[in-house]
């Protein structure tokens, strides 16, 4: 049964979160005061803070998305991980030691450290509330798709209760507690997936001789699941699917490969022929039905690219400029989102900073690697719930074992919960810091301080649990794809310019952060992907060519930053600065 509940997976996923809370409470003594609670004091050891910017990046969309879209789709959703893992790159080589220089508690700091500016730290504040709200959507829906499988509870008592779990972390001790709880979820995170691909390699690939056909599942507008026409129960639940149909030839006469090394299990695949899922969506009077069939597919076909990403198959113009936006904005959006940003306030000098980034490279690098034998061994597990991708890894884990499958999901849950809780602490500070303290001008003690940014953090924990129920049945990697290109368009253009271009001033950033936030988040609201999923409507109507931003917005961002900074010369103060 996919969804069967047992003691022993409650107990271990109660652990894992009362552990991550006594921690908290542990760690709070440590953040009363602003540097504390915002930047933990500039006192992070450089390879804590490495592995606990893989626990923060690490998010559900990389634990659960990107095995979902590998398990379904095949090699495209891999694509995510490479794009995800690239942006390291910018952040290494161009961010990490400049922006320790620059800042102090937040993103706005390092912008504005030339200006001292209301305009921008008004400007880049709001775009860090919009990137944050953005990137804990998908958050949230991870927290809400473990939850029903684990606990048998309802999605939207797994939103609520991630929500306030970061909440009371967040609250208690801030970036102290928040990165320890990001470290040791990046290192139980890297560790058992390793665990994970060592098993899927020690199993290699069965042959499912069992009846896979007929059989449908539809799902019905009010989310009523029916198998084969009936209602379905725990005594009715699906057949597997997502299994091997027949091994390559090399084996034949036989329905097991045995244990394979690395490279044996991906050619395997390949020569494979896989079962997986096939969706139809029908819209009636009663709104949209969608109905989910067996079919069979070789595995060198979901191993080719251009399965999910039409851009890649098609030779459509507009589907490949969709494909380069997305790519370009993973690649850009590392280095501007302001959760990982902020990470670098909590080392105390530029060293630490790159060499914590380095650590952190090697930590994602060596996860994302594993994502893809996690997505193929889901893809043939038998254990595919075609309703939601996002639960194709911890699923994976059950058909192990249900100690696994809890462990797997509790650290998935954790992931959510260090993500989500960096995320909150980078809104925070940037309302209270950033819009109270230096653009309403109102003084604060240190105390007043902490206690404006938990007020904000408690707000953010409300709405981020409230977008996590609303957009409950989208893939959390493509929901992350719109908060990196918002990030990029937004931030990115502004904070490049400031580290290399001298010219620079101060109406320059103000309006490329201005133009690329609502020109990226205006682009989303009006493409077919949001026509579709989010109002409804037919993806004909939709305003815009391609649904990824990224490719106009990106540059239109250092395009309005370079004619604006032209346009308005640099006041003495600036000039001599330069």
């Amino acid at each position: 049964m996919l969804h069967e509940t047992s003691a022993a997976a409650i107990a271990i996923f109660a652990a894992f979160v009362i552990g991550v809370l006594w921690l908290s409470f542990f760690l709070g003594r440590k953040g009363q005061s602003a540097a504390g609670y915002y930047a933990a004091h500039g006192q992070i050891h450089w390879f804590v803070n490495g592995i606990a910017f893989a626990g923060d990046y690490l998010s559900a969309a990389s634990v659960l998305g990107i095995c979902g879209m590998i398990a379904f789709t095949g090699y495209d959703g891999f694509l995510y991980s490479i794009g995800f893992l690239a942006g390291w790159i910018v952040a290494l080589f161009v961010i990490a030691e400049p922006i320790k220089a620059l800042g102090k508690f937040t993103f706005a700091d390092a912008l504005d450290a030339r200006f001292q500016s209301r305009g921008i730290k008004l400007a880049v504040a709001i775009s860090t509330l919009v990137v944050s709200v953005f990137y804990l959507i998908p958050q949230m829906v991870g927290a809400g798709s473990l939850i029903k499988p684990l606990l048998g509870l309802p999605h939207e008592a797994g939103v609520i209760l991630v929500g306030v779990t970061v909440t009371l972390i967040v609250v208690t001790a801030g970036m102290v507690s928040t990165t320890w709880v990001q470290f040791i979820k990046g290192s139980l995170l890297v560790f058992f997936c390793g665990v994970l691909t060592m098993l899927i390699l020690g199993r290699g690939l069965t042959e499912n001789t069992g009846s896979l056909a007929p059989q449908t599942l539809t799902v019905r507008p009010d989310g009523t699941r029916l198998v084969d026409g009936q209602p379905q129960s725990r005594d009715h639940d699906l057949r597997p699917v997502g299994s091997i149909k027949s091994l390559p030839a090399r084996f034949a006469g036989r329905r097991e490969t045995g244990p394979l090394r690395p490279l044996e299990y991906l050619a395997a695949v390949e020569d494979s022929t896989i079962v997986t899922w096939s969706a139809k969506k029908r819209v009636d009077a009663d709104g949209t039905h969608t109905t989910f069939t067996p079919s069979e597919r070789s595995g060198a076909d979901l191993l080719k690219p251009g399965g999910s990403f039409k851009g890649l198959a098609t030779g459509q113009l507009a589907d490949r400029l969709d494909f380069a936006s997305l790519m370009l904005a993973l690649f850009c959006g590392t280095a501007s989102l302001p959760h990982i940003l902020i990470r670098y306030y909590t080392v105390k000098d530029g060293e630490a900073a790159r060499r914590s980034t380095v650590v952190g490279i090697a930590a994602i690098g060596m996860f994302y690697v594993l994502t893809l034998y996690l997505g193929l061994g889901a893809m043939t597990s038998g254990a595919l719930d075609p309703t939601d991708t996002n639960m194709a890894a911890p699923l994976l884990a059950k058909t192990f074992s249900t100690t696994l499958f809890a462990v797997i999901s509790a650290i998935a849950f954790t992931t959510v919960l260090g993500t989500v809780s960096g995320l909150i602490m980078a809104g925070s500070g940037a309302v209270a810091h950033d819009l109270v303290e230096n653009v309403l001008g109102i003084p604060m003690t240190d105390h007043e301080k902490v206690r404006c940014g938990k007020i904000a953090a408690v707000a953010l924990g409300i709405v981020a649990m409230g977008l996590g129920i609303l957009f409950r049945n989208f893939n959390v990697s493509f929901l992350v794809g719109w908060a990196f290109n918002i990030a990029a368009s937004a931030n990115l253009p502004a904070l490049v310019m400031l580290l290399f271009w001298p010219r620079t001033t101060r109406e320059g950033i103000i309006a490329a952060v201005t133009v690329g936030m609502v020109a990226s988040l205006g682009w989303i609201l009006l493409s077919a992907d949001t026509f579709e999923k989010v109002y409804g409507l037919s993806r004909e109507a939709s305003w815009v060519p391609f649904s990824q931003p990224g490719l106009v917005t990106i540059p239109l961002g250092f395009l309005v930053l370079v004619v604006v900074s032209l346009l308005t010369p640099p006041r003495p103060a600036e000039a001599r600065t330069t």
